[in-house]
Formats: C-alpha cells, structure tokens, sequence
C-alpha cells in the first residue's frame, strides 16, 4: 500500500472494555492535565515536523493518561505541550492524529452534552457536523485520510479545538457559559474553603 491510507471508513477493530480504574490512578492522570484558567489552554499548536522517539513517548504517555483519567480523547495541549497532537479511544482501541486536519464536515449537525478533562465537572451542549473527513499522519509520520461519524467525530472535533485553543464554553450559548462558569466557581470557591479548614 502506498504511504497514503484512505478508506472510506476508519475500520473498526471491535470494541474493547476498559478496565475499571482506581480513584487514586484517576486522580493522579487528573494532575497532569490542564484546567480552566491555565494560558496553555488558549495556545494554538504548533505542527509537528520530527517524527521521532520523543513523539513517540508523548504518543503513549498520552494515551496512558486518557486511560487513567479516564477519558476518550485529549489534546497534547491539555498537558502544557504545544505540539498539534491528539489521541482518542471511543470503540476499538486507542488512535493518536498528529497534525490533524478536517477536510470536510457534512452539513448536518446534532447538538450533544460535551464533557472535557480541562473542565472537570462540567457539561455544555455543543454543536457540531455529525461526520468528518479526517487528515493527519500517525506516529510515524504515515498519511491518513478517512471519514468518522458520531461520537468519534465528535472527539475529533473536540480535541482539534483544543489544539487551536478553543474551549467547549466558546462552542456553546452565552447562557450555558455563564451557568457553567458561575458553577465552576463555587464550586472552586467551595473547594478552596474545605481545603483551608474554614
């Protein structure tokens, strides 16, 4: 096959169930990534030229920690790495994209309750086209061309915001933004309290 790979669909592998994770792993992968207020958030990526043993590492530490957050997908971004890296895992296995591109969305979209590990606790409805025609290249530098629908669409989309520095609260209404800030911080205002004993 040639180095470009294109199918009309991503094959399928066959979906695989993750193992339960303990609090304290959760907790732990939760420490690494980034949240609501950190200006990394807002960085846009920077491509990838080097496809080497370091992005190959990141790749896999990536992965380690949407596994243990756990979550299904996650931008280098949200790690303080301003590479144009992603990796996701919604059905049958993990897939990191690496400098991805969304050539083309269909015009239909659908409106979705969309979480992210940058803003623990909050959900927003978000809208997005409900297929995508992907390009990128793996770990190793290989082309990639293929069309997703769903929810891996949808985890696609997400994460390739977060590489342009672009949060789900941009993607929503101005009511739904007020709501979930002002809860985001009582909550942080709450938390902070328990923690200093008050």
């Amino acid at each position: 096959m040639s180095q470009t790979e294109r199918t009309a669909r991503r094959p399928a592998r066959g979906r695989r169930e993750r193992p339960e994770v303990p609090p304290e792993v959760q907790a732990a992968a939760r420490r690494q990534i980034r949240t609501l207020g950190d200006p990394v958030l807002r960085e846009t990526a920077r491509p990838v030229k080097e496809f080497d043993a370091e992005l190959a590492a990141l790749s896999r530490r990536m992965i380690a920690i949407l596994h243990d957050a756990p979550g299904v997908g996650l931008a280098a971004t949200q790690l303080g790495v301003v590479r144009r890296v992603l990796v996701y895992e919604v059905d049958d296995g993990p897939v990191t994209l690496v400098n991805p591109t969304i050539v083309s969305a269909s015009p239909a979209t659908e409106v979705v309750d969309e979480g992210c590990l940058s803003l623990p606790g909050m959900t927003l409805p978000v809208e997005r086209p409900v297929e995508v025609r992907v390009r990128a290249r793996d770990v190793r530098g290989r082309r990639l061309e293929y069309d997703t629908e769903g929810l891996e669409a949808r985890v696609i989309q997400h994460e390739l915001d977060h590489l342009d520095g672009v949060l789900i609260l941009e993607r929503t209404s101005r009511q739904e933004r007020a709501r979930a800030l002002r809860e985001f911080r009582e909550r942080d205002t709450g938390a902070a309290s328990a923690g200093s004993g008050l």
